[in-house]
């Protein structure tokens, strides 16, 4: 009885090792060949479970969706002359896994491929452009034909490149110190320039403006010296007719004034002889031609002048 129950259990478990062994399963993301003895004989694609000899067959599964292939930075030359370190990366998908198989075999080894493909494009075309068509708006449409010459390469080995794409395009260490350094200068140069050039606004500037406040300053001097000529004028004019109408009250007015101006300092000494002219209205309250003026109807036009001066008359 234990004899059959053991032959039993081990007829179960050779069961379940080659049933085991002869199935596989494809998920939706993946596909996959059969081999037998390294030779391909059937190709899977559709997700789900299969059948295979067991122990004779095997399976090698390949990825469905798209995958990123990340090249090492490369340094190429453009057309300019310019050296340039580039990072790219590509998108692929494997389109045809029997030819991938046959080709290339692995992943690895797909990658290696794809990057001496990205390499040789990306050198011909850039090599092809300056270096402001890679840094520029024309980047895209490079970009687009160095996919398209790499796609071509690659459907050989079962792979479509879908997208590349440039992710650094730079200058190498040491070229970028001497082009900042020159960067530098030319924008120093500039400064200059537009210092010098706002110099030269300033001057012109102030120069207009003296020369706008010149000519102001004159046009005001001489509306100025106009009225005052015709204030003196009108004054010459009306001390004319008042001298006209009564002359000897204007003799008498203006000496008075005389006396004011010529009395008014403190330390004021005038010696002249009384018989003079000027001192006519201080020896006789008649004055000129007998006019009878009364000094203290004048109130403050005598009284103000010389409180502390000294009036000498010489008597002849």
């Amino acid at each position: 009885m234990k004899k059959s129950l053991i032959i039993g259990a081990v007829l179960i478990a050779a069961v379940l090792i080659v049933g085991s062994s002869a199935l596989f399963t494809i998920q939706e993301t993946e596909q996959g060949i059969v081999l037998q003895f390294g030779d391909p004989k059937q190709v899977v694609t559709e997700p789900g479970l299969h059948f295979k000899v067991p122990f004779i067959q095997n399976v090698v599964i390949y990825d469905k969706r798209v995958l990123e292939f990340e090249n090492p930075a490369q340094e190429v030359i453009a057309s300019d002359q310019k050296r340039l370190v580039i990072d790219a990366f590509a998108f692929y998908r494997i389109t045809n896994p029997l030819e991938f198989y046959q080709a290339v075999g692995t992943e690895e080894v797909a990658r290696a491929r794809l990057s001496n493909l990205l390499n040789a494009s990306m050198r011909q075309l850039i090599g092809t452009v300056p270096l402001v068509d890679v840094i520029s708006g024309e980047r895209e449409r490079l970009m687009e034909d160095i996919r398209i010459r790499i796609n071509r390469e690659a459907a050989q080995f079962g792979v479509a490149v879908i997208d590349v794409r440039i992710k650094r395009a730079d200058l190498p260490e040491e070229n970028s110190q001497a082009i900042y350094e020159r960067m530098q200068t030319e924008r120093e140069r500039e400064a200059r320039e537009i210092r010098a050039q706002g110099e030269e606004q300033s001057l012109r500037i102030r120069a207009e403006a003296d020369r706008t406040r010149t000519v102001l300053i004159s046009e005001a001097r001489r509306q100025s010296e106009i009225l005052r000529g015709e204030g003196d004028g009108e004054a010459v004019r009306i001390f004319a007719d008042a001298f006209g109408q009564d002359i000897e009250f204007f003799t008498f007015y203006r000496t008075m004034q005389a006396y004011r101006e010529a009395l008014n300092a403190d330390d004021t000494t005038i010696i002249m002889s009384p018989d003079g002219d000027f001192l006519q209205f201080l020896n006789s309250v008649q004055g000129m031609g007998g006019a009878d003026y009364s000094l203290d109807s004048l109130g403050e036009t005598v009284s103000g002048s010389g409180t502390s001066g000294e009036t000498t008359a010489a008597q002849p």
